[in-house]
């Protein structure tokens, strides 16, 4: 492996240059038409245009990737995160074409990436999971399996993911409005039209586990991470350790989710998120690629995961044992995104103008703006992951607050402000978590 094209834009690709350079491989930037000026075509060894702006005729263009590995001798392909991170269909073909695919192999990613196969899959390793339904035909189904699991219940696409493609759903007569909502929803986002009932856990936490395996069979963990605080079942704050866990239950999760990976016969980095209701914990979904929130993670090992994709992609073995793995401190991160919480998140454009931006001990800014960047429509608002470390929680919490005072740009609405509210929150110091935080709070701005 020599070069590695990186099948995305944004903070992530900037990563990815960041880790070929330390691993002494050449990196390929793509970009899309109205990002021939983003920082990482500058960052790479090499940059090549892959189609307009609209994601469908350039990122997400599988045959517009494979043209651009061979026409810059490519080897390798890191898919980042979103756009087709999670696509069988790209591993699959990168394989035929001699490709090496810098992620879990084709089954591993058909399989996690259906919902109902992912939980059969679990608890075919012991790992507890919701009662639920299989994948269902019509409404009539629906009906006989919510009577039976009975309400609240939460109807999921089967290959859903992002939070996207979830409703509550309180009564039959929600279920009879939800459910051919539901399934055209799936069909249009995910092309799969299939949707399963979950029993509904009405205040629970949301805790993962990062684990890496290498090619010899080798799985180690990470530790936990909270990724409670939420909007629409999306994420806005991460922070690792989870806070508040029992070292018991902590340890329970962190080897469930060792031994889902060693079940799969996984190969790469990867998350196993966990819903966690008092002392009980329940699998909900493996996140076969590299999460938005790894940093945290990063900061606490003092790795770069990134760097250890690369190096398990090169069939190179970890190199390090589980009880090898000390986690220092505690570590939290915001994401900044281009949107306007008065207006119920809609997303904002514009050209952003920098003012300043944080630093100093225990921070980091994982970024791609830069000053005069246009922000575009067609793609994720994440501008800037803000990253606080510190000895322990409060430490974190302290410096993330400060830092988040020091970024300060205009020309774009951001989630600044409505961050600063949720990090100075009495609740949020007190790791008083769940994931209907926003909802439940009166968030004081």
């Amino acid at each position: 492996m020599e070069k590695v094209l990186i099948a995305n834009r944004g903070e992530i690709a900037l990563r990815v240059i960041e880790a070929c350079r330390e691993e002494g491989l050449f990196s390929v930037a793509v970009y899309s038409e109205a990002e021939r000026e983003a920082l990482h075509v500058r960052e790479a060894t090499e940059a090549v245009c892959i189609g307009p702006a609209d994601p469908r005729r350039s990122y997400l263009s599988i045959p517009a990737l494979i043209a651009a590995c061979e026409v810059t001798g490519a080897d390798a392909l890191h898919p980042g995160y979103g756009f087709l991170s999670e696509n069988p269909d790209l591993a699959e073909i990168c394989e035929a074409h001699g490709i090496t695919f810098i992620g879990p192999s084709a089954e591993v990613l058909r399989l996690c990436g259906d919902k109902v196969a992912a939980k059969e899959a679990a608890k075919a390793a012991g790992l507890p999971v919701l009662p639920g339904s299989p994948p269902l035909s019509d409404e009539n189904e629906a009906e006989k399996w919510a009577e039976d699991l009975g309400y609240p219940l939460l109807l999921k696409a089967a290959a859903g993911g992002g939070g996207r493609g979830i409703r509550l759903v309180r009564s039959p007569a929600e279920l009879k409005t939800l459910f051919p909502q539901a399934k055209k929803e799936a069909e249009l986002a995910f092309g799969d039209g299939r949707v399963f009932l979950e029993r509904y856990v009405p205040e629970p936490r949301h805790v993962e586990v990062q684990i890496l395996a290498d090619k010899f069979g080798n799985v180690v963990h990470w530790g936990t991470r909270d990724c409670t605080v939420q909007r629409r079942h999306q994420k806005l704050v991460e922070e690792a350790p989870a806070p508040a866990l029992p070292p018991k239950l902590r340890e329970r999760i962190s080897r469930a989710a060792v031994r889902l990976a060693e079940h799969l016969g996984y190969v790469g980095a990867g998350t196993v998120e966990f819903l966690v209701e008092g002392e009980d914990f329940y699998f909900i979904e493996v996140n076969a690629r590299i999460q938005v929130e790894h940093p945290v993670s990063e900061m606490l090992v003092g790795r770069n995961l990134v760097r250890e994709q690369l190096r398990v992609a090169q069939g190179k073995p970890l190199g390090y044992r589980q009880e090898q793995i000390e986690l220092y401190g505690h570590a939290i991160e915001c994401r900044i995104n281009a949107e306007d919480p008065d207006r119920g998140f809609l997303p904002s454009t514009g050209r952003v103008w920098l003012h300043s931006l944080p630093g100093g001990m225990g921070i980091r800014v994982d970024t791609h703006i830069y000053h005069g960047m246009p922000v575009l429509p067609y793609y994720d608002p994440l501008l800037a992951k803000i990253i606080a470390h510190g000895e322990d929680r409060e430490e974190a919490r302290t410096r993330l607050y400060s830092a988040l005072r020091r970024f300060q740009i205009s020309g774009v609405k951001t989630n600044r402000d409505l961050l600063l509210s949720v990090i100075s929150h009495p609740q949020f110091a007190m790791a008083s978590l769940a994931t209907d935080f926003l909802e439940r709070i009166k968030l004081s701005r």
